[in-house]
């Protein structure tokens, strides 16, 4: 018995003693290990490994947000322009206003994301077409196209789009309103007659419950010139015209012809105009009021449109000062003259 306890304890110290050798043998292939499983790490690192963000309170967030916004509804709350809809159109008349830092121009998009149905081509194809001469717009901007010889190509309609729209975003003297629907226009009256003077506003996501919801008045944007350029007929399309249209300040809306390329993009470049005082339309809703064809996948007249749009505002603006100063002049020319 004892013997088989004394052969128990012998083989026990055997393979401790093994086990303590072989954990001495292998010690260097652990190290190897190590050392490997570093220069792995140090290979697969990256700059943004250990990144950590700098502390910050929730509120500071809330008060950084709120308090730009409300200064901006503050500061535009009377502008130069105002323009409804941030479409091609729409964003091309705005990037034209860019080019005159005095004139103050807000935008008003129905939608989270502006850029309207310009993010794509035609049936959800990714490459925009561009009917020349309006491929200048292209150079101006520095976007890269091929060239088809009486058209060009966008590789993907998003890249113009989203340079147009960053150009438009980075001009100090515009601001854009998304998420903000134009409910109706502000139409004031004096001896000339009728004209627009704003825009009615509310956030998109009220204007959609006011049947599901009690009375949720809006705001307003007070302007010298309004551009509506909501595209045509929809939702919330076309709703510049329609809206007219329902006042008696233009004649019933036709609404847009059938497809005719050549013909829609002349047309609707040519019909851009003020059709009544202090509201411009421009790209498919001029198609609505008029009844021109549509163009379907060609963009050209949008980008044109919305530039034409540009400048017979800033001419409405000009006649507007001219209007002022005359009234002025004549009230003075009324004041009868003091003798001494």
């Amino acid at each position: 018995m004892a013997a088989s306890i004394a052969s128990t304890f012998s083989g026990q110290a055997v393979r401790a003693d093994a086990r303590r050798s072989g954990s001495r043998r292998s010690a260097p292939r652990s190290g190897a290990f190590v050392v490997r499983a570093a220069l792995e790490q140090q290979r697969m690192a990256t700059p943004f490994d250990g990144f950590k963000f700098e502390s910050i309170r929730e509120s500071q967030i809330s008060r950084a947000m709120t308090s730009r916004y409300f200064q901006d509804l503050h500061d535009h709350a009377e502008v130069d322009v105002v323009i409804v809809g941030a479409g091609s159109a729409g964003l091309s008349c705005a990037y034209e206003l860019s080019k005159y830092p005095d004139i103050r121009v807000a935008i008003i998009e129905q939608g989270v994301a502006p850029g309207g149905g310009a993010w794509l081509g035609g049936q959800l194809f990714s490459a925009m077409c561009i009917r020349k001469p309006a491929h200048k717009l292209l150079d101006e901007l520095e976007v890269a196209y091929d060239d088809e010889g009486t058209f060009v190509v966008v590789k993907h309609a998003a890249l113009m789009t989203a340079t147009l729209l960053s150009k438009v975003l980075a001009a100090p003297n515009i601001k854009l309103f998304n998420a903000t629907a134009a409910e109706d226009l502000i139409v004031k009256q004096d001896k000339r007659g009728k004209y627009v003077a704003g825009a009615v506003t509310n956030w998109t996501l009220v204007s959609l419950n006011h049947d599901t919801q009690m009375c949720m008045d809006p705001n307003v944007i007070e302007a010298k010139v309004m551009v509506s350029s909501c595209g045509h007929d929809g939702p919330m399309g076309a709703a510049g015209v329609k809206r007219l249209a329902k006042l008696g300040m233009v004649e019933a809306t036709p609404g847009m012809g059938a497809l005719d390329m050549n013909s829609a993009e002349d047309a609707v470049v040519d019909r851009t105009r003020e059709i009544v005082p202090g509201m411009v339309i421009c790209g498919m809703e001029v198609a609505e009021l008029d009844g021109c064809p549509r163009m379907g996948p060609t963009f050209g007249a949008m980008f044109m449109s919305g530039q034409k749009a540009a400048h017979v505002a800033l001419n409405s603006l000009r006649r507007q000062q001219e209007l002022e100063a005359a009234a002025k002049e004549g009230k003075q020319e009324e004041k009868p003259m003091v003798t001494a």
